[in-house]
């Protein structure tokens, strides 16, 4: 039979893991967090269910998270099903009429659903709502420039406007918000049509407008590379400006999500940040931890002061 004593010492640990988190909590508490959801962290089971407890974990730690999402593996096999030919302009998917009709299915239908399923497992929290539900996320067509020329790639949006209405009284509720990325089209003449919107961007829109504490991109690096490709050493923090200068070497993958932290903390958000969506509660290790792990992203005054 084991003493007091020794039981004690085996959960000492535990203890210390709980009070290195204290200031983090203190700091966090009733502070809105906006959690951009992507990569492997979308397809892999365990990171799924890893993604949602840590999700919930934040609610229950007194945070407000609202959760972003986009599906670009989904969307490319709901489209190879019907027949539809994956194209890519500029890094973005050209999106036909037909095609925005898949896309809409896939994010609302199935992405989002199986996120809210998840979260649920853990009580009633979750609730799914797209950007053109209550005008959250409106847009206009937008036409990227390829060798001097504007080209049209269909159904994709540019945002033009985000109403935090019902995700603000979602919070109030104590609910938390799983947003797709779809936009409700501001064209006159254009009522009832919809726009495919970056999940990046449309999560840094919104953090912005919800005034938002952090911004966390879920990737599959481990962050923002010092010197990628001869070196894998990782920039913990950089300040907008510094990240202003990376912007044109970046790989084209990376720059709607670093556009979009930088947008965000030059937009009334403290702290924007890409992490690697691939370790198991990543966003806690993040959060509440003085390690930290990816790349952090701070307003100027912030950075230099």
């Amino acid at each position: 039979m084991s003493t007091p004593t020794a039981r004690k010492h085996t959960a000492l640990p535990k203890a210390q893991i709980l009070i290195e988190a204290l200031p983090w909590l203190t700091r966090h508490h009733g502070k809105t967090v906006v959690i951009k959801f992507g990569g492997n962290a979308m397809i892999d089971e365990d990171l799924k269910a890893a993604f949602a407890q840590d999700v919930v974990f934040l609610h229950h730690a007194g945070l407000k998270p609202v959760v972003v999402h986009g599906g670009g593996p989904q969307i490319s096999k709901a489209l190879d099903r019907h027949g539809i030919v994956s194209e890519f302009k500029a890094g973005l998917r050209v999106t036909t009429e037909d095609a925005m009709d898949v896309v809409r299915m896939v994010l609302a239908g199935q992405v989002q659903r199986e996120l809210v399923g998840l979260l649920n497992q853990h009580g009633p929290l979750a609730v799914g709502l797209t950007g053109e539900d209550a005008h959250t996320i409106t847009a206009t067509k937008h036409q990227p420039r390829i060798e001097g020329e504007l080209v049209d790639i269909g159904r994709v949006g540019e945002i033009t406007g985000i109403d935090t209405g019902a995700i603000e009284a979602l919070l109030a509720d104590g609910r938390i918000p799983v947003v797709s990325s779809i936009a409700r089209s501001q064209d006159e003449g254009d009522s009832g049509h919809v726009y495919n919107v970056n999940a990046d961007t449309a999560a840094a829109a919104l953090a912005a407008a919800l005034d938002a504490e952090t911004l966390m991109v879920l990737t599959d690096v481990e962050g923002l590379y010092e010197d990628w490709p001869n070196s894998d050493e990782v920039i913990s923090r950089l300040t907008a400006n510094e990240l202003e200068k990376l912007l044109p070497e970046l790989a084209s993958g990376m720059v709607p999500k670093m556009e979009g932290c930088l947008h965000a903390v030059r937009n009334g958000v403290q702290t924007a940040r890409v992490i690697d969506g691939r370790v198991q509660h990543s966003i806690l290790l993040e959060i509440f931890t003085d390690e930290g792990i990816g790349t952090m992203v701070v307003p100027d005054a912030q950075g230099e002061s």
